[in-house]
């Protein structure tokens, strides 16, 4: 049976680059199914300018609809407060008991992973695929992990090549402000989603 992954991030908004990691993965081989799900509290990120859970998980369902292999979870949004992935790996497990999921991340998070919360409780709960940027073909060394063994070998073997694509949440929050044109950033039912609710308006 093919596996699942999980593609977590804030989505605020989701946009092209989010759908062509989670479409990276599938075509790596490893991976039957992405899970996006949103985060309540990103860990890693400022808390401002963030549209409400609702929102982001409206987006989300609009930018992944029709195609069979995306899925969502609002796991986090209903867990509340901060979205810790350890958090959300063990309840997880106790919803699937002995579903190992894989846990997508870039190559920017795989270099602060020894910083994330709980890292030892959190590392053998997952596989992690990271997504290494085009042109960036030079892994990082073991020892630039910082990480005991055998993670940073373990990590440094599941690596794939994403695909390049400078788009950003935060040019979009910021072209929306300044009345600027967002189409083909993110799918077009997502841009009528945005411009119906009014969000990311200047001064909103």
């Amino acid at each position: 049976m093919s596996r699942t992954a999980i593609l977590g991030g804030s989505f605020n908004p989701i946009h092209i680059g989010h759908l062509l990691m989670a479409q990276s993965v599938l075509d790596a081989g490893s991976v039957g199914q992405v899970v996006f799900m949103p985060a309540n509290l990103p860990p890693h990120k400022p808390h401002a300018n963030l549209a409400s859970n609702e929102d982001r998980l409206a987006m989300v369902k609009l930018a992944i609809a029709g195609n069979p292999a995306f899925t969502w979870s609002d796991q986090e949004l209903v867990r509340g407060g901060v979205s810790y992935a350890v958090d959300t790996l063990l309840a997880w497990h106790e919803l699937r008991p002995g579903d190992k999921p894989f846990f997508i991340i870039g190559m920017d998070s795989l270099l602060e992973l020894h910083t994330w919360h709980r890292v030892a409780e959190l590392l053998p709960l997952c596989d992690f695929i990271t997504l290494q940027r085009p042109g960036y073909d030079q892994l990082p060394s073991p020892e630039a992990l910082k990480l005991p063994p055998p993670w940073p070998e373990r990590l440094l073997a599941n690596v794939i090549r994403g695909r390049s694509c400078d788009v950003s949440s935060t040019e979009i929050r910021k072209r929306v402000a300044q009345k600027r044109q967002i189409r083909y950033l993110t799918p077009d039912s997502v841009v009528r989603y945005i411009e119906s609710r009014g969000l990311y308006r200047a001064g909103e």
